[in-house]
């Protein structure tokens, strides 16, 4: 088997070490204004921090500049390509065909990996931007897993392909949307998306003989979100991804938490080590089981095994996890009285799960004694009333300094 790149989402500089201490080879990020994440906490200074710690470390980083550009924005594209054409990432995310030239003429020593948003999905697509100079191409989400065997054994040896593996879908071909702008006025293509697609909606029926007696239609009462689609999974079809050459698996979520990135990346580690360290008895089960817990929507194969799957809705529009939460990051490890980053309400009694790197199973454990950090008296209970919210806690393992705490919830809590 050819090594097998897992790209990770860093919508800022600790949660790009998050990713790669859980197992990410490389992540993918960008500056606010210039990729499709306006409220990803990535600036200059954080972007540049992210490619040195990364290359010092042999990982990789790929920066996004995958916005449609108006002309007002190439002043700016300009002044981030000849950045980057000196901080040497290992590839630009890029869509636009004008962006893709400027980047080209000014950040020439910067591989091109083509966007998802540039809708990939047939061989001639994949020679096109190859002669163009694409050392990689991101695939349409769209396409199926036939599609890819296809592209797969016919393209040219040395274009690589990136699929993404897991996390949100985008209701438009593509990622390709109008409905934010047209109901919000904030441009998906400029990095802006209102997500009006998880709305929930008030539907109505209008017979035609008795045109204005509208009759409401709803699922429940909150609407209906007939828009949102579920989450992509492909936990269990990641041997034949493997067997059939992908370069690069993706993970979507610069807009997610350190505790869900850890989850995710965690497992998709693992699931891959031990299906090529022992490919005749992968079980994706257990994976699952871990996906589950850090699950915010269903999960859906989408269309990689059937074009006809009607499986792909999340109707409810609701964003939860009933059973887990972010329950804190290590900050210092000590035998006694390690230093926590709470993330939510922790109490005596609450059972506590350690996401450990390259380990499938987490450690589970109830939290026995929590002290104060300024006092060091004892409590019983702490609320994240302030960002950073630290605690001291008695871990039962030696911890490493960033392994993220998974809390349980309690039954009355849901």
């Amino acid at each position: 088997m050819k090594e097998i790149e897992l790209l990770a989402p860093a919508g800022s500089f600790e949660k790009a070490k998050t990713a790669f201490l859980y197992g990410a080879d490389a992540v993918y990020c960008g500056t606010s204004s210039l990729s499709l994440r306006t409220r990803a906490d990535m600036e200059a200074d954080d972007l540049e921090k992210t490619i040195k710690y990364a290359h010092e470390i042999n990982k990789k980083v790929y920066v996004t500049i995958n916005i449609f550009a108006w002309d007002e924005k190439y002043e700016e594209i300009i002044d981030m390509a000849k950045k980057l054409e000196i901080l040497k990432p290992d590839g630009i995310i890029a869509a636009d065909v004008g962006v893709i030239e400027t980047l080209k003429k000014y950040a020439p020593s910067v591989p091109i990996n083509v966007s998802t948003q540039a809708n990939i999905i047939s061989l001639q697509d994949c020679n096109f931007w190859y002669k163009n100079g694409a050392k990689r191409v991101i695939m349409a989400r769209e396409m199926n897993k036939e599609q890819l065997k296809y592209i797969m054994e016919n393209k040219p040896k040395d274009l690589e392909v990136e699929i993404f593996i897991h996390g949100a879908i985008c209701f438009a071909f593509s990622g390709r949307c109008f409905l934010s702008d047209f109901l919000s006025c904030r441009s998906a293509n400029l990095g802006d998306c209102a997500q009006s697609c998880r709305w929930s909606y008030n539907l109505y029926a209008e017979e035609k003989n008795n045109l204005g007696e509208l009759m409401p239609i709803e699922t429940s009462k909150y609407g209906t979100s007939i828009f949102s689609s579920k989450d992509l999974c492909l936990i269990k079809e990641l041997p034949e991804i493997i067997e059939m050459g992908i370069d690069s698996l993706k993970v979507e979520g610069r807009l997610k938490t350190e505790y869900y990135i850890a989850s995710v990346i965690n497992t998709y580690r693992t699931a891959i080590d031990e299906y090529r360290k022992n490919p005749k008895n992968y079980d994706y089960t257990k994976y699952l089981n871990e996906l589950e817990k850090a699950k915010t929507r269903g999960l859906t194969t989408f269309y990689f095994n059937d074009r006809n799957n009607k499986d792909i809705q999340e109707y409810s529009g609701r964003q939860y996890n009933e059973n887990y939460e972010f329950g804190g990051k290590v900050l210092e490890y000590n035998q006694e009285k390690s230093i926590i980053e709470i993330k939510n309400k922790l109490n005596i009694g609450d059972t506590l799960e350690i996401i450990i790197p390259h380990k499938i199973e987490p450690y589970e454990f109830k939290i026995e004694t929590l002290w104060d950090i300024d006092t060091d008296e004892k409590i019983d209970a702490i609320s994240p009333g302030v960002k950073g919210q630290k605690v001291k806690m008695k871990l039962p393992i030696e911890c490493k300094q960033g392994w993220i705490l998974r809390r349980k919830k309690n039954y009355t809590e849901t």
